[in-house]
């Protein structure tokens, strides 16, 4: 399942908080559930005979938990006011308001996918369910070879003409052309067409790929004409270009103004066409959403205190434990709240480009993670705040652990001849040090493994004999912030005698830089949802090592992996998905592609208690803040600032 830059901000607040979570990762897909006999949906899309039965949501597998006809998802407040303004920061810059190249030829604004729909929207209180949006009903046959979608003729552009099929095959189109890793995501689409009035039938390259009906349905709809059109200076509008022309939109929000790299402002927009559907009711509830740009994260933090922001998600463990002794803290005027993460799993890690000869050899990379003492600097910098990640599904039920049994192991041995023995014989587990004879010891096992490999020290350098040059290695990094704990490493490196190097670059710089697979080693984030799928592609698959924009920043090519990562997208059961993503783990695992680095398990934020929100929060919606929160004007006369 595909994780949306819309997913994050609606229910984390905002992508630019966390950088490196920035091009994020893939849908799920679908058992459609049928709507109940008699009903007026069920009537409006009777079926000819012998098609496929239109539906009113998709699930990958088992029931949908909201019938056809539901009033509003359960944990909104139906009666949520409307009105006020939130203000959320960003970090870094922005000079695109084009999503169709975020991320490929610019940097994309907090927020842009806020005035455009999706074909379908998920419920943050289910796994791996959709419902519709701009799409009133959806239907495919059996074997999930194709799907058609029926747009609700009510759909509106901001300008007041109908979203049609040709503008959603328009946005297929120009996503899969001019945006890599859409176009990696969508490849097994053969084509969208017009199949009626108001319908929409994308075709698949095979049958039984379950997820793929959901992937279309998660479809930033953009409007053709527009596009298409000129602007005010008479140029021809290119949906393959960045741009600061404020774009139309059809959702909730449309951008009021920007200040290029600095404030884009959205404005609710009081007749959107959707207000009233099932899936929107008490949501988007404030008039005005701001985000700032800050280029360091120290300014952005003193900016929240100083009340220019109101709400701020914290990743750096010692400003938690030492920034936030403020008198507006203090007195409760500002307040401090973790949220538990329980609908995503993640791998945040040390990742090496094995593009490059020096990092091909698994013992060199496991050497690596034998130098890394996370137990000290975690006590050191982290103030004993975080726990070593041991898995590419870290925090989930699809994360890996002992030895494989039952059907997990059934779907190893079906590849035995193409993944490490080891997988059967041995768990995964990181080295553990904190203490000066455990460090020793990893160390001279570190130093085992590289000369295993090959490697010689001499006058103190790692050296490769066969070329007498050092082994040398560059850390790549967008954020100052990260600069601290990679300078913590990189002594136990030179200890092993490599050169080490940090270099610290710009936003854009480093997105080129990872487009062109320029780069030894960068912390990457791979977030993962509940039902993993088709992204798995992305992330790991042999086709994506060498495809830029991909989110296979290691450079894999491995036909075991290939072939468990088809078990995991064509799994028929939650059972069989859980064991294939497992065993998939498990293989990931045992080539040491990444040095591991940790994780906490919550979302820590700080906010100025101006808000309501509902007593009920949805159990996958982390924080859901600005999504079905609310401006509460009595709580904000108290905090004082602003009215």
């Amino acid at each position: 399942m595909r994780l949306t830059r819309r997913d994050l901000l609606r229910s984390t607040v905002t992508a630019a908080a966390a950088p490196a979570l920035a091009p994020l990762a893939g849908p799920v897909t679908a058992a459609l559930a049928a709507p109940p006999a008699g009903t007026a949906a069920a009537e409006a899309a009777a079926p000819a005979a012998g098609a496929p039965a239109w539906r009113h949501g998709l699930s990958l597998f088992g029931e949908l938990k909201y019938p056809d006809g539901f009033k509003h998802f359960d944990y909104v407040n139906p009666a949520a006011p409307k009105g006020g303004v939130a203000r959320l920061g960003g970090f870094g810059t922005f000079d695109n308001l084009n999503t169709v190249v975020a991320g490929v030829k610019g940097s994309i604004a907090g927020g842009v996918d806020l005035i455009y729909d999706t074909l379908m929207v998920g419920a943050l209180d289910e796994v791996s369910t959709e419902y519709g949006l701009l799409a009133e009903a959806a239907r495919h046959p059996d074997d999930f070879a194709f799907v058609t979608y029926r747009l609700r003729a009510e759909a509106r552009w901001h300008d007041g003409r109908p979203v049609t099929p040709e503008d959603v095959i328009f946005s297929f189109e120009a996503f899969r052309k001019h945006s890599p890793q859409l176009s990696a995501y969508y490849r097994h689409v053969v084509k969208a067409e017009k199949t009626g009035e108001r319908d929409v039938t994308f075709m698949f390259d095979q049958p039984g790929n379950r997820e793929l009906p959901q992937i279309v349905g998660q479809l930033s709809v953009l409007p053709k004409h527009w596009w298409e059109g000129t602007d005010a200076q008479g140029r021809r509008r290119d949906v393959g270009a960045t741009t600061l022309e404020l774009p139309l939109g059809c959702g909730a929000y449309r951008i009021k103004d920007v200040v290029p790299g600095r404030t884009i402002t959205f404005e609710r927009v009081k007749d959107y066409w959707g207000r009233d559907l099932p899936v929107n009711v008490g949501r988007d509830n404030f008039d005005e959403l701001r985000f700032e740009y800050f280029r360091d994260t120290t300014v952005a933090l003193e900016a929240f205190k100083g009340d220019q922001l109101d709400w701020r998600s914290e990743n750096s463990a010692k400003n938690w434990a030492t920034a936030y002794d403020f008198p507006a803290a203090r007195d409760k005027r500002v307040v401090l709240e973790e949220f538990p993460i329980r609908n995503l799993g993640i791998m945040q890690a040390f990742a090496f480009n094995t593009r490059r000869d020096k990092f091909k050899d698994r013992r060199v990379r496991r050497a690596f993670n034998f130098a890394f003492d996370f137990e000290e600097m975690n006590k050191q910098i982290f103030f004993g705040q975080y726990k070593r990640i041991a898995s590419y599904f870290e925090g989930t039920e699809l994360a890996s652990s002992g030895l494989p049994e039952g059907r997990e192991r059934e779907i190893l041995e079906s590849v035995r001849d193409k993944i490490p023995a080891a997988v059967f014989t041995t768990p995964y587990t990181n080295p553990v040090a904190g203490n000066p004879e455990a460090v020793r010891a990893n160390l001279r096992e570190g130093m085992r493994l590289l000369r295993e490999a090959g490697y010689e020290v001499k006058n103190q350098r790692l050296i490769d004999p066969k070329t007498g040059e050092p082994f040398t290695i560059e850390f790549l990094v967008s954020d100052p912030s990260s600069e601290r704990y990679v300078l913590f490493y990189k002594p136990s490196l030179e200890r092993l005698g490599a050169v080490v190097s940090v270099r610290s670059v710009d936003e854009a710089q480093y997105e080129n830089r990872l487009r062109n697979w320029d780069f030894d080693v960068i912390t990457a984030v791979w977030p993962q949802s509940l039902s993993p799928g088709n992204e798995q592609r992305s992330f790991w698959g042999s086709q994506a090592a060498d495809q830029p924009g991909s989110r296979n920043y290691i450079g894999i090519q491995d036909a075991g992996i290939d072939a468990l990562i088809d078990k995991v997208i064509f799994a028929e059961s939650r059972a069989d998905l859980v064991a294939a993503t497992r065993a998939l783990d498990r293989v990931l695992l045992a080539h040491d592609f990444v040095v591991p680095q940790w994780t906490y398990g919550k979302v820590r934020t700080a906010r100025w208690d101006r808000f309501g929100r509902p007593e009920r929060m949805p159990e996958y919606g982390l924080a859901a803040f600005p999504t079905i929160w609310w401006w509460d004007a009595s709580r904000a006369a108290k905090t004082g600032g602003r009215s």
